[in-house]
């Protein structure tokens, strides 16, 4: 059909796979809905036979595609199907001009060929090392939601303070390799304000609210103490809500605080060599930052939702935004200021974890996508894909399919653009981690396109040039000497994770998802997993350890009606899953005590005995499972039925619990000097030394 084969000339696909050996078709609706996206008319059958033509000419008379990948400095494949002849003329990022591709140092190189014919192609050439960095050693971290850990000093929510002192804790006490937190961007502004991590305004920069007001150099300068002091009280109020009295973190609170004492601190002049580092800055970050701030000045003026702003503040490039740049040029340096001081503190951050002997460091989350109304969106229109949104299609686990209103990257304008809006994103999250983990790593292969107002069931995935955004990465990941963690979990096509693995990005292991799927379906002994990966016993949007080891996860499910059969049913099946897990421990001689004597901390050292047992190159111990919390931060399926991404880390009977208590909670060391003992044992045999730098 000529629809099908222009689909697949633009990589819309027209049927999906949900499980092995079935296949269901696209609605030729959703074909087409995605088509129109990508700028292809595919209305009528007259459209579509014109379209198929044009395309077709196009692919037979090109040269080259607009983005070319050369592995490891070798000429890449594109260029030995270029005519005899065919003359060649490289220009470097370093300035150089050569005339072959061969032994081409890595950057994004510019390439101008001329064939015999006449026919010319000006492409970019993207010349990546073949792998990412190994680890170095086998290591284990923390993973923690950073708005949920509290200090005695935080401002009713964790922050960057906060985790300059954890990673210190960590690294230097119990010699943790790594810590792990969610996504920190830039959150679209509002009340209330979107508490997930996961649909932020922008993840090119990070959010202020993290910032430690009491860190900025100038926060002892400020002339108003009275009213700095009014603060500082209200923030002690704010925080002792949460932690003794049982309230929700609230963001929005907390922000409100900040930007109180910010505009403060902002009174305060610069001294000749902070204003020389701000200046270095705002020239380093130029238009990406200079887009971010206008948004941010614009939606306190006009609201966070940019489709609702008068017509000519739409597009970040008028006359009429330019005006509204240079009329609000205080409220852009005030944006921009923050911008400055929060990149500083978690540049400070990761300075601490290195300095504390973690050889990776922090390992930062990148999200999805972004909020349609947000700053990315606004400033990058040209690159997203109009009247779309990322989802994933219904499934063995949501037969409705899911829809994460999330707009996804054109495909096609990325190429074009030697993946620039990309590059720029991955460099600046590189600046300030030792790590990268990329939420739904699946996204660089394809991405499940749902027409905006038409159900997941609607959708149909659309592919990426996956070998261009995995050496993109590969390239910014070895510039800045990190590592890339591949969030792998749920439906992956086949040959998916084979080439991640090929180029170093590692994966996502979680313990309960570990079975023998091609054989019996029992529990994967611990030397079959693959060693590439970060193993862990949960996720942010999994159970707590100790919530699925007591069943309490499903009776959660139940009080809230997301129980898909009986309840009786699903407490049985979680039962028998855990009893088949501890089961497998006590035969492995991980599970000491035996029969009623065994304690559920017991079974949570177990388990990460067990892990610990993988060869997994990184363990990573979800915080709050230290101390036997049991709620979830967030619960898939839920909005204000439960409070995700609201709860400060707690022990096992819910009361929260403070960073200065963590650290010196019983149950926690017994955890971490069961996994110190065993992460010993493992290195002595593996005659490694953890790689890890000396303690300080």
């Amino acid at each position: 059909m000529p629809l099908s084969r222009l689909a697949a000339l633009h990589g819309v696909a027209t049927s999906y796979s949900p499980s092995p050996g079935r296949t269901v078709p696209a609605t030729d609706t959703a074909v087409v809905a995605a088509l129109a996206a990508l700028g292809v008319d595919a209305s009528t059958p007259d459209a579509v036979r014109a379209a198929l033509a044009a395309r077709e000419a196009e692919t037979r008379d090109r040269l080259l595609p607009p983005t070319v990948v050369c592995w490891g400095g070798r000429p890449p494949d594109a260029l030995s199907a270029l005519p005899e002849g065919t003359r060649l003329r490289i220009t470097t990022e370093q300035g150089e001009t050569r005339a072959e591709a061969g032994q081409l140092p890595p950057g994004v190189h510019a390439l101008h060929a001329t064939a015999p014919d006449g026919r010319t192609a000006d492409v970019h050439l993207v010349v990546a090392p073949d792998r990412l960095p190994t680890p170095p050693g086998r290591s284990y971290g923390l993973l923690v939601q950073l708005y949920s850990l509290l200090s005695r000093r935080s401002w009713g929510m964790g922050d960057l303070g906060d985790l300059a002192e954890l990673t210190a804790w960590a690294g230097r006490a119990l010699g943790a390799g790594f810590i792990q937190v969610n996504p920190l961007h830039a959150a679209v502004p509002g009340t209330p304000t979107d508490p997930s991590p996961y649909r932020p305004s922008s993840r090119r920069f990070p959010d202020p609210v993290h910032l430690r007001i009491e860190d900025i150099p100038e926060f002892a300068y400020v002339d108003d103490r009275d009213r700095l002091r009014a603060l500082l009280e209200r923030a002690g109020r704010l925080r002792a809500s949460v932690l003794d009295k049982d309230a929700l973190i609230d963001r929005d609170a907390v922000w409100e605080l900040k930007r109180e004492a910010l505009e403060l601190i902002r009174e305060v002049p610069l001294g000749p060599g902070r204003r020389a580092a701000y200046a270095d800055f705002l020239a380093e970050e130029g238009e990406a930052l200079e887009d971010h701030v206008t948004w941010c000045a614009l939606a306190e003026v006009h609201g966070p939702e940019w489709q609702r702003w008068p017509v000519g503040l739409r597009d970040p490039r008028s006359p009429e935004t330019a005006r509204a740049r240079r009329e609000l040029m205080d409220r852009v340096d005030f944006h921009s200021r923050l911008a400055w001081l929060t990149d500083a503190q978690l540049a400070t951050a990761q300075r601490s974890a290195r300095d504390a002997g973690m050889p990776v460091g922090l390992v930062h989350d990148l999200a999805v996508g972004v909020h349609p109304g947000g700053a990315d969106a606004w400033a990058q229109q040209e690159y997203y894909a109009a009247g779309m949104s990322v989802g994933a299609p219904p499934d063995a686990f949501n037969a409705r399919g899911q829809d994460w209103g999330l707009p996804p990257w054109r495909p096609d304008r990325l190429a074009a653009s030697g993946y620039a809006p990309y590059r720029h994103l991955l460099r600046a999250l590189f600046r300030y981690t030792g790590a990268l983990r990329i939420d739904h790593v699946m996204g660089l292969f394809r991405l499940w396109w749902i027409p905006q107002g038409q159900p997941p069931t609607e959708g149909t995935y659309v592919r990426y040039d996956a070998e261009a955004m995995l050496a993109v990465l590969t390239l910014e990941a070895s510039r800045a000497g990190a590592l890339v963690i591949g969030e792998d979990l749920g439906t992956v096509e086949p040959g998916v994770r084979e080439t991640l693995q090929e180029r170093g990005v590692l994966g996502t292991s979680v313990l309960w998802f570990e079975r023998d799927w091609e054989g019996d379906g029992r529990p994967l002994p611990p030397e079959r997993w693959r060693a590439d990966c970060l193993a862990t016993a949960t996720t942010h949007d999994l159970p707590p350890t100790a919530s699925r080891l007591t069943g309490d996860h499903v009776e959660l499910r139940g009080r809230l009606g997301l129980l898909t059969g009986a309840l009786a049913d699903e407490r049985a099946a979680a039962s028998a899953e855990t009893g088949e897990w501890l089961a497998f421990f006590a035969r492995l001689g991980l599970l000491r005590g035996s029969g009623s004597a065994v304690s559920e901390e017991a079974e949570i050292q177990a388990v990460h005995r067990f892990l610990l047992r993988t060869p997994a190159r990184m363990v990573g111990i979800w915080l709050p499972d230290a101390v036997g919390d049991r709620r979830p931060q967030n619960l898939p399926g839920t909005w204000d039925q439960y409070p995700n991404w609201r709860l400060p880390v707690a022990d096992a009977a819910g009361r929260p619990m403070t960073l200065e208590e963590l650290a010196a909670s019983p149950r926690l060391h017994a955890l971490l000097d069961v996994v110190r003992a065993r992460a010993g044992d493992v290195r002595a045999r593996a005659g490694e030394d953890g790689g890890g730098r000396p303690r300080r």
